[in-house]
């Protein structure tokens, strides 16, 4: 990381207890290298087994797992979206956003109690569903088997994001989010869920309005 990311990170990370006192054995590496070393992971896989100078992964996990659980994970991501928001000249808190999901291929070692099969894509595995801001940026993720409906997860992930976000009242999705969704989103959530709809005379790829940033949230998944 570079220092303003570590300024960034570090007030959120609890005080070791050996520092604070409490007499704990002293942790081998400092926070900012275990986190180096998870994110080299995210970013190239299992070649972190060939960094230099990056300390073994266990010892990140072993920091993130707890810090994960107390919700700090997901505070910084939130922490940082904001920040963005902020030099965008946005609002904090996002009033409109894209929803969208992507069924991806699931490894032989994932169970079937946590997998389906999307007829429609024709992938046996699981499904991500995305909701981002109208820049991309994630506000709420649900993994589901592929099998899920997008209207069925839509169910569960636009009242998650409702009671996060108060000034959420609009959005965009596209033709797997209509029928009764849109007049529940409406009545039970005070949101207007918007249909972008491809044209039938439009043959091969089209860019359309508002529903690409959710694609290219999903793009920026990959690279990683």
């Amino acid at each position: 990381m570079s220092d303003a990311e570590w300024a960034a990170v570090r007030d959120l990370l609890p005080v070791p207890g050996w520092l604070a006192g409490r007499g704990e054995r002293p942790e081998g590496y400092c926070h900012r290298q275990m986190i180096d070393a998870v994110r080299y992971l995210v970013d190239n896989g299992i070649k972190w087994r060939d960094a230099v100078g990056l300390p073994a992964l266990a010892a990140g996990a072993c920091l993130l797992r707890p810090l994960a659980d107390a919700g700090c994970v997901a505070e910084l991501h939130d922490r940082l979206r904001e920040a963005v928001r902020d030099a965008e000249g946005r609002d904090r808190e996002p009033s409109a956003a894209v929803i969208d999901s992507q069924s991806v291929k699931a490894d032989a070692t994932v169970a079937l109690t946590s997998r389906g099969y999307d007829a429609g894509k024709k992938i046996n595995g699981r499904k991500r569903h995305l909701l981002t801001d109208t820049l991309g940026l994630l506000l709420a993720v649900l993994v589901t088997p592929a099998s899920t409906t997008d209207r069925d997860a839509a169910r569960l992930l636009l009242p998650a994001a409702r009671g996060r976000f108060g000034r959420l009242a609009r959005v965009w999705a596209d033709g797997g989010y209509t029928g009764h969704l849109v007049d529940w989103s409406g009545t039970q959530l005070g949101v207007v869920l918007d249909i972008v709809r491809r044209s039938d005379d439009i043959r091969g790829f089209q860019v359309l309005p508002r529903r690409w940033v959710v694609g290219r949230s999903f793009a920026w998944c990959l690279r990683s």
